[in-house]
């Protein structure tokens, strides 16, 4: 303990007592007391651990500042963090001291403090208003993600830190129809105490809450070339079909010809998505057809669909009620070379907690179990 003290210049006295109110706040012993001196326990490693992360993330969200302290990291307090935070969510000082509950002038010097730590910029008047400086940015990022880690290590050495604890994903359009709800109720079944937040939106959308630790994980078609940050995951392989109204006139079990396919309006997705990539390479060596409605949101292509001739590639999952309902009709069988790998992505380096293992252990068996089905 003397030793500790000395190294994050505190007196032992104030660090004993800091580490029994901590021990008293998570209910669980971080060291063993003994006459030669103090072990970390299973929880005290644990949590060390993601804390050492923790200020991993803050160290490299001020590196090279040049005109700060050698390690700012060390030195940002709580407070100094949580009204730059406020202020980086809310976009202004009115916003971010209702959020804290601190007065202005208390966030004013917060930030100003915080910016003298760190050596840099954080926040740039624009105008009226203000907005984060790239070195701004950087830093909300740092924190979020410093945030994520000390929440997973607060889980971990939890009474229960297997079936507690909240579960952040990011749904893509494939993943929302089958895969994702099944392994969600397999989850709560296991963990009536888990919590899930599940957020809608595109690769696009999804990917900076992704990066700056706000969902824990994307679920949906996969990118042939991830970027260097991000690891992806395959879970099942996702064939596509053509789908219509009911009552096309192509619609059928046959597949029609191409000149057919081509006199016939599309919905397509955005550049750059997959199922764009996969519409383009039915019509490579010819001028592909008319596609005037670019739109990744399944509830309002069903919607079009339904009131019109026009065209689209689907999984199967997204409309078997619309089919099973008379309402859509497919177009000839599913595309042999339209398949897209639907998987799960995440932060390059992320370490889940034993619930988030669980979670992305149940999205494997029910990938296989869907696949199995699909062979049956």
């Amino acid at each position: 303990m003397s030793a500790a003290a000395e190294v994050v210049s505190l007196s032992q006295p104030a660090l004993t007592q800091g580490l029994a109110k901590l021990e008293a706040q998570l209910g669980a012993a971080l060291f063993d007391r003994r006459a030669d001196g103090m072990l970390p326990t299973e929880a005290g490693r644990a949590l060390a651990s993601r804390a050492e992360a923790a200020f991993a993330y803050l160290a490299g969200a001020v590196r090279g500042g040049g005109r700060g302290f050698a390690r700012p990291d060390r030195l940002m307090t709580a407070t100094q963090l949580r009204a730059f935070l406020a202020l980086a969510d809310a976009g202004s000082f009115v916003g971010a001291g209702l959020a804290t509950g601190l007065s202005q002038p208390a966030i004013h010097r917060a930030v100003r403090d915080l910016e003298q730590v760190c050596g840099a910029v954080l926040v740039e008047r624009r105008g009226r208003g203000i907005g984060l400086s790239e070195a701004g940015r950087r830093l909300a990022r740092g924190i979020r993600l410093a945030s994520a880690e000390i929440a997973a290590g607060v889980v971990e050495v939890a009474a229960e830190p297997g079936g507690s604890g909240t579960i952040a994903v990011g749904a893509m359009p494939l993943s929302r129809a089958v895969l994702l709800p099944r392994a969600v109720a397999r989850v709560a079944a296991e963990a009536p105490r888990a919590r899930f937040d599940i957020v809608e939106g595109s690769w696009r959308e999804l990917v900076e809450p992704l990066r700056d630790g706000a969902i824990d994980m994307m679920i949906g078609a996969l990118r042939e070339t991830p970027p260097p940050d991000l690891a992806q995951t395959p879970l099942l392989d996702d064939r596509l079909i053509i789908v219509g109204r009911a009552g096309h006139p192509l619609a059928g079990s046959a597949m029609p010809p191409r000149d057919a396919l081509l006199r016939f309006p599309w919905i397509v997705g955005r550049a750059g998505a997959p199922v764009r990539t996969l519409w383009q390479g039915l019509f490579a060596d010819t001028e592909p057809p008319a596609a005037p409605i670019e739109c990744g949101s399944v509830m309002v292509i069903r919607g079009v669909l339904r009131d019109s001739d026009f065209l689209t590639l689907l999984s199967p999952d997204q409309v078997a009620l619309e089919i099973d309902g008379g309402v859509l009709a497919t177009v000839g069988p599913a595309l042999a070379s339209g398949g897209r790998v639907i998987g799960v992505t995440t932060r390059a380096g992320w370490r889940p907690t034993r619930l988030q293992a669980r979670f992305l252990a149940a999205l494997a068996e029910c990938a296989a179990e869907i696949t199995t089905q699909d062979f049956e």
